[in-house]
């Protein structure tokens, strides 16, 4: 094998792809803060990293929480070109007549809807009229939706959540965690960020009742562009909070069981300013950088450019992303034909001298094979290279 230890840059811009590793020892020096909640956890949206977390598999009543999950069936379904945003509806009387007491956006049986009003809806207003009509439009019933949800919770690794309805409407096998919802709302952001932006809007009028948003964050955070709140009888006030700070860095917030909506904005604030003081996401690795131009054999081109094929980011303590490095370690004896984004090698990355991650050297350009006497000659220098 051959190796070749490089520097690389650690501050650069983040882009969309989000993976995960081993939070660094360094990193897990930073005393845990105290959050006035019942449970909590703090995520780094661009590693995956779990910052800090309290009773993070406590099973909790999520409340309207679960309107996160019916939001991302939704996108999924006009992703998936099942439903249109301009697409009208008819209100049925299950969504109509949901919990009186509780959240609506007041849609009227006698008038149809679109997809993308009750999503605003759903997602602004906290509308439980929205999520039933929705979960309908779907799936065609509630009961379905539900079975979808579950089903797409296990997909997204949501090992500890259990869905009864859209709505977060109080069942005994309606719950969920702090750690699965910083999962789903992770997932969100992340397939469907063009979507996500609709949890910014401070308020929204359907029926001629205009109704805020109650994330308060959103009234006193410019770095806050989400993402949920939810509260019944018995769950406390639970928020996910969203923020994006220094143009790049995204960190998610779960708190439940608060004492009021307040206290779970406060709350929420805390984690995230915690974080961000101590905590950097530092990337290691950016889509298309070159890192060498390995020889190849059997093409008429003598080497060819390789490096990253994807970002990765790790999470650190602030300022320590000078103790990242990096070594490459190339295949021996690469032959053509080599198709773009092939894996050529491995780069080992260290933080503080101490294994971090090894990370795909891919090839960065087609690499095409030589002609008929450059083919046959290559194969017999390689037998005594």
């Amino acid at each position: 094998m051959l190796k070749l230890t490089v520097s690389i840059t650690a501050r650069a811009l983040i882009s969309s792809a989000i993976l995960a590793g081993a939070l660094p020892a360094a990193a897990q020096t930073v005393p845990a803060p105290a959050a006035a909640a019942r449970s909590w956890t703090v995520l780094d949206a661009n590693t995956g990293q779990m910052l800090a977390s309290h009773e993070a598999g406590m099973r909790i009543i999520p409340a309207s929480l679960t309107k996160v999950m019916t939001a991302y069936l939704v996108f999924e379904a006009v992703r998936d070109k099942r439903l249109q945003w301009d697409q009208m509806v008819n209100v049925s009387l299950n969504a109509y007549r949901v919990d009186k007491s509780s959240s609506k956006m007041f849609i009227d049986p006698k008038v149809p809807v679109s997809i993308k009003d009750l999503t605003y809806g759903l997602i602004i207003q906290s509308g439980n009229d929205a999520a039933v009509q929705l979960a309908e439009a779907v799936a065609g019933s509630e009961e379905t939706f539900a079975a979808m949800m579950n089903k797409k919770a296990q997909e997204l690794g949501m090992k500890g959540s259990h869905f009864m309805n859209a709505s977060g409407l109080p069942h005994p096998e309606h719950y969920s965690t702090a750690e699965d919802l910083s999962v789903l709302a992770l997932r969100l952001i992340r397939d469907f960020p063009e979507d996500y932006k609709i949890y910014s809007i401070k308020e929204f009028t359907y029926n001629n009742i205009k109704q805020g948003n109650r994330n308060l964050l959103l009234y006193s955070d410019s770095t806050v562009d989400g993402m949920k709140t939810g509260y019944v009888n018995g769950s406390g006030y639970n928020l996910i909070a969203s923020a994006k700070r220094g143009g790049n860095q995204r960190i998610i917030t779960v708190v439940t069981g608060t004492t009021s909506p307040r206290v779970r904005a406060d709350e929420s604030l805390k984690l995230l300013g915690w974080a961000y003081s101590n905590f950097e996401s530092v990337k290691v690795a950016s889509n298309g950088q070159q890192l060498a131009t390995p020889t190849v054999w059997k093409s008429d081109q003598d080497s060819f450019k390789a490096g990253f094929g994807a970002d990765r980011y790790e999470t650190l303590l602030k300022g320590a992303g000078s103790k990242i490095k990096t070594e490459i370690v190339l295949q021996e004896k690469l032959a053509a034909p080599i198709a773009k984004g092939t894996k050529v090698g491995t780069v080992k990355v260290s933080f503080d001298g101490k294994p971090l991650a090894d990370l795909p050297l891919v090839a960065l350009e087609d690499v095409k094979e030589g002609g008929f006497f450059a083919r046959i000659w290559d194969s017999l220098r390689m037998r005594f290279a």
